[in-house]
């Protein structure tokens, strides 16, 4: 006996394959009785077959002389690269909150999107619609308080431009504080989107002088932004990814072993929590030791504020001294 109930369902998943070639390679399409006697089965057994294809097929169907005849019009491969309401929703659920946060890249979202649609014809609109439309009404990305920046999609064009082609990028910069612009030619190592947007850049390196450090650049005090004549890319083992794991947010400093120690009415919670891509947490009786190493001792103590006293700092020294210096400023006492 269990040997044949999987031979039966291996049965029926040939007799679905077969039946999904048969009505895509047919011109005219087949009617049922053509479909059960290409399958050895009955008129009854081709008609449920049919319809739980139609669950993942558009299955058409013409009148031939008052017989009808079916087919699925559309190639194999785009029934399986056809998006589903839900991806689109999700989609535009990250439009929306991209172009209310002003991202750098909200408009190329927003062209995505747009060609999405744009590739679903008549048949595929109106099936989605319903579905689309409950999802999209009922679905957002959440937009946490923030900078409210203009960066012009020039200029990322322009960085993206030059990434491909192997090139330095060239950019007239105001930095923080500055009144004038200075001009400004990099490699470009990568891009950070967020409620802010960064260019990750590296002065180009020169042999009479140490290999200078990344750096980031906001893209909203950039103007003329354009590939440069020189060349430069990022080296083959540059990792974005663990250049960002050495900080803690934008913030770039020389990096600390951190260590917290979370009180027991937060465990759960922090057990779900992702403090740093390279935490690591121990448990020390009833309460929890998360450690990693990195800079941003501003940004690690501001986010601890949101903690509320959950959490204490085992180390480093200077953490605490940065801590006591944001409490003293939140009350007005420095």
């Amino acid at each position: 006996m269990d040997k044949i109930e999987p031979a039966r369902r291996m049965g029926k998943l040939r007799r679905a394959l077969t039946l999904v070639h048969l009505l895509s390679e047919s011109s005219e399409g087949l009617t049922l009785d053509e479909m059960a006697h290409a399958l050895g089965v009955t008129r009854r057994t081709a008609e449920r077959l049919r319809d739980a294809l139609r669950e993942e097929f558009d299955i058409e169907e013409r009148l031939d002389d008052r017989t009808k005849r079916f087919f699925i019009r559309e190639t194999l491969r785009r029934a399986y690269t056809r998006p589903t309401a839900a991806e689109v929703a999700a989609l535009e659920a990250e439009v929306a909150a991209a172009q209310t946060r002003r991202t750098g890249h909200a408009a190329q979202l927003e062209s995505l999107l747009i060609k999405v649609k744009s590739a679903l014809d008549s048949r595929e609109r109106s099936r989605l619609a319903p579905d689309l439309d409950a999802l999209v009404r009922l679905q957002r990305s959440r937009v946490v308080a923030g900078p409210a920046l203009d960066p012009d999609p020039a200029v990322l064009a322009a960085i993206q431009g030059a990434i491909l082609a192997g090139s330095c990028i060239e950019f007239d910069y105001v930095p923080e504080g500055a009144s004038e612009a200075k001009w400004r030619r990099v490699v470009p190592l990568g891009l950070i989107h967020g409620p802010t947007t960064y260019l990750v850049g590296q002065f180009p390196i020169r042999h009479d002088r140490p290999v200078p450090d990344p750096v980031f650049f906001r893209l909203d005090r950039m103007t003329g932004a354009r590939a440069s004549n020189t060349p430069g890319c990022a080296p083959d083992d540059w990792d974005l990814d663990a250049w960002l794991a050495q900080g803690f947010g934008i913030w770039r400093e020389e990096d600390h072993e951190i260590v917290l120690r979370v009180l027991p009415s937060a465990v759960e919670k922090a057990k779900r929590w992702r403090f740093h891509p390279g935490q690591q947490i121990e448990n020390d009786g009833d309460e929890l030791l998360v450690r990693f190493r990195s800079g941003g001792l501003r940004e690690i103590a501001e986010h601890l504020f949101t903690w509320g006293g959950d959490i204490r700092i085992e180390a480093p020294e200077a953490l605490r001294k940065v801590m006591r210096e944001r409490v003293l400023l939140a009350l007005g006492s420095v």
